[in-house]
């Protein structure tokens, strides 16, 4: 199988560099218009996806984002892998503006999104206890370090739904009583929808600010998060660069499982599937809902 890898670009990312062959696709889902059309081509080789979150010109807010179209487009057009690459505020001190984070864990604290492509008609249950592969986690740690990026390997992000930023009291909770590393607002559902859709996920979070916690320096200032956004934007960009390499081209069965996640997932009998429902799935699903004994 050929790899493909699908980058998902957060804010002060909206493109990638160097890729040959390079064209914007408008790729139509069943679950709706995604984000933006969808940059693809090659680098060194392996086949490229891109995909800016909020869109060209940052349109979308992290509450009227299409997450679901998004992550089914990606499927649709052949994605393996997805890197997601994500601005951030830190709840640790030594988590730095300018640093980046691999994610392994969330704390979903959105409300106002879907956040899965089963339901009436078609029912699922899948396993979220490690929500990234650690495969996908590992390159992309490698990516950053060869990138000369301070990296910290492993944090608990908490998703807010936004767009306002914290309280100083909701900081607070965050950081010393729930034990969260990192705070943002757009990997939640994405992370629990990729892992639906059978697709390996690795979260980066690049570090913008301190939140509201740090006394000593208060609240977030939006003029400082976009002049480190800037920053941060540009080793991004290196460490993409360096992915091709470290997943190469040829795509082996998931060693965590992550593609196979829907293998014992779907509970709804062939007699009681709803045909609209099992339709849109055709990407996420079709895997396992064509199946001979499915």
């Amino acid at each position: 199988m050929e790899t493909m890898i699908g980058v998902i670009g957060g804010s002060g990312l909206y493109e990638i560099e160097g890729l040959k062959n390079a064209s914007w696709t408008e790729v139509e889902s069943p679950w709706g218009k995604p984000s933006d059309a969808i940059l693809t081509g090659t680098l060194d080789g392996v086949r490229m996806a891109f995909l800016p979150r909020h869109g060209r010109g940052h349109v979308q807010s992290p509450s009227s984002i299409n997450y679901r179209a998004n992550i089914d487009a990606f499927k649709r057009i052949g994605v393996t892998d997805v890197f997601s690459i994500s601005a951030c505020g830190s709840f640790r001190e030594e988590m730095a503006p300018g640093d980046f984070v691999i994610v392994d864990q969330f704390i979903d604290r959105t409300f106002a999104r879907e956040k899965s492509f089963f339901g009436p008609g078609c029912v699922a249950h899948v396993s979220v206890a490690h929500p990234t592969c650690p495969r996908l986690g590992e390159a992309a740690a490698t990516a950053a370090e060869a990138s000369g990026i301070k990296i910290h390997n492993g944090g608990t992000y908490l998703a807010m739904e936004g767009p306002q930023f914290s309280s100083l009291a909701e900081s607070k909770l965050y950081r010393e009583v729930w034990g969260c590393d990192v705070i943002g607002m757009t990997n939640m559902p994405e992370a629990k929808l990729a892992r639906e859709a059978e697709l390996c996920y690795a979260s980066i979070a690049m570090i913008t600010d301190y939140d509201s916690w740090h006394p000593d320096h208060g609240e977030v200032d939006v003029t400082q998060i976009i002049a480190t956004l800037t920053g941060n934007a540009e080793k991004a960009r290196t460490m993409v660069s360096h992915l091709p390499d470290l997943v190469g081209d040829e795509r082996t069965p998931c060693p965590h499982g992550c593609d196979r996640a829907l293998e014992f997932a779907i509970l709804t009998q062939k007699p009681g599937r709803d045909p609209a429902l099992v339709a849109k799935l055709d990407a996420v699903a079709g895997r396992v809902l064509n199946a001979v004994d499915a």
